[in-house]
């Protein structure tokens, strides 16, 4: 695994369209997991894989939730939103776009198609944060930021700096144990009356 330099604002990478995976093999994995290595290093909630110059359309997300300490977390190949419900509007940052957030459209509930990291077809709903992070994941794929649902730039606020917290161990829902460290407010992706975290 390797910690990845993400992309900013201003490289146009960020701007192209992701193409699709034609297969699922070992070049894939290795991605997914420096993609993860360098969400955490970020305290992000997600990331898709052209904030790293990849353009592959592959998106992870990751977030613990704060009273029962499960970890939540996705990899997503070619992901595709089929449906959206509701409406919402929610504030919101960038790894690639980092000490600013904004509040931006989202809608409340979505269908998603996609494969998983082994290559096996998903079709899912999904509401809430997850559903936040992962609307903000696949417009990446297709060269969209958070602050184009802006009226202008100036629109964005800045981050207030926090403390970092410590690593800890926190239990999956499958019973495993992995290392992460939760998202600081520090710009991506929150649900609502949740206090802004870091996405992709």
């Amino acid at each position: 695994m390797a910690v990845r330099p993400i992309l900013t604002l201003e490289d146009p990478r960020l701007r192209k369209k992701s193409i699709r995976v034609k297969r699922v093999d070992a070049s894939i994995q290795g991605l997914i997991e420096d993609m993860l290595e360098t969400m955490r290093e970020g305290d992000g909630q997600g990331l898709a894989a052209p904030q790293i110059g990849v353009l592959l359309r592959v998106i992870v997300a990751e977030y613990v939730d704060e009273d029962t300490e499960d970890l939540h977390q996705m990899i997503l190949v070619n992901p595709e939103i089929t449906t959206r419900e509701g409406s919402w509007m929610a504030d919101e940052g960038c790894l690639s776009v980092p000490g600013y957030w904004g509040t931006v459209p989202r809608a409340e509930r979505i269908a998603v198609r996609a494969k998983d990291r082994h290559g096996k077809e998903l079709r899912f709903k999904s509401d809430g944060r997850m559903a936040h992070i992962l609307q903000h994941e696949i417009d990446h794929l297709d060269g969209v930021l958070y602050v184009d649902y802006l009226k202008s730039l100036d629109d964005l606020q800045k981050v207030e700096s926090a403390t970092k917290r410590r690593r800890r161990r926190w239990r999956t829902r499958d019973g495993s144990d992995d290392m992460v460290e939760p998202a600081e407010p520090n710009g991506e992706v929150v649900e609502p009356s949740a206090t802004q975290a870091t996405s992709g």
